[in-house]
């Protein structure tokens, strides 16, 4: 084969799905929230419904979402974004609709209607980004920053005794009955980010079976507020956030 037909478009062993936009994404280099959107936007292709989803997109970095993936989306207010997501599945109950939301959204001003949501097993998917930081707003401390971790609003690092401990909250909503699906991932390699896309398309089929609100959380780094580069930022959140908020399926019936 020469180079005339290896670059023939159907001799190719790999190409961008059309369902991500042409769109440069504003995140930081080494940013996690390009490869989540990658794989959403695989699975929608995969799986045909790129015409039938329905995106909600939160306040924080991945707020421009809907520039990026191919898709119908709504813009919910700050942490609302599954009463959003509620309302908009009861309306369309054919539609596959998932929000998409980080730590400071889903976890902090949000925690009511994400815990509601779920309790009530709304047939929706949440896909929540953790990243131990507000990013977007210049890295205070969010509910899931280590003990130990400095960022603006705690420049001598989480204290149990002041801040509390790191929140859960994927372990809090895996003991809601409404949940049928929950599971924690990371993207921090080719292997990992397999793993995490299993987990997201199960979500989207579980959603399909009306089988009640499944639950991805992706552990990401987010290089810029941990004042890390790219590659030291993966090693630390290895090193550091996998054993606190450790990989694998919660629950899954």
């Amino acid at each position: 084969m020469d180079l005339k037909d290896i670059i023939k478009p159907e001799n190719r062993v790999y190409a961008k799905t059309p369902v991500l936009t042409e769109n440069v994404m504003h995140y930081c280099p080494g940013c996690s929230h390009g490869t989540v959107h990658k794989i959403i936007a695989e699975v929608i292709e995969e799986m045909g419904i790129q015409e039938k989803t329905i995106g909600i997109s939160p306040v924080g970095c991945s707020v421009f979402a809907y520039n990026y993936v191919d898709i119908d989306w709504q813009q919910a207010a700050h942490g609302r974004a599954p009463a959003l997501a509620t309302a908009t599945k009861r309306l369309l109950p054919d539609k596959y609709v998932f929000t998409y939301q980080g730590d400071g959204d889903l976890a902090s001003i949000g925690t009511a209607e994400i815990m509601h949501a779920c309790n009530r097993g709304e047939n929706i998917v949440v896909i929540f980004i953790n990243n131990a930081i507000y990013g977007m707003t210049g890295g205070q401390m969010a509910p899931t920053t280590l003990i130990g971790m400095k960022t603006s609003t705690s420049p001598y690092g989480r204290t149990e005794e002041l801040h509390g401990k790191p929140l859960k909250i994927t372990e809090l909503i895996a003991q809601l009955e409404g949940t049928c699906y929950v599971s924690r991932q990371s993207v921090q390699s080719a292997a990992a980010a397999r793993k995490t896309k299993r987990a997201i398309r199960k979500a989207f089929e579980n959603s399909a079976m009306s089988k009640g609100t499944s639950f991805v959380e992706v552990v990401s780094a987010c290089n810029s507020g941990w004042k890390l580069s790219p590659v030291k930022a993966n090693e630390w959140m290895v090193e550091n956030m996998f054993p606190q908020y450790p990989l694998g399926d919660i629950k899954d019936r």
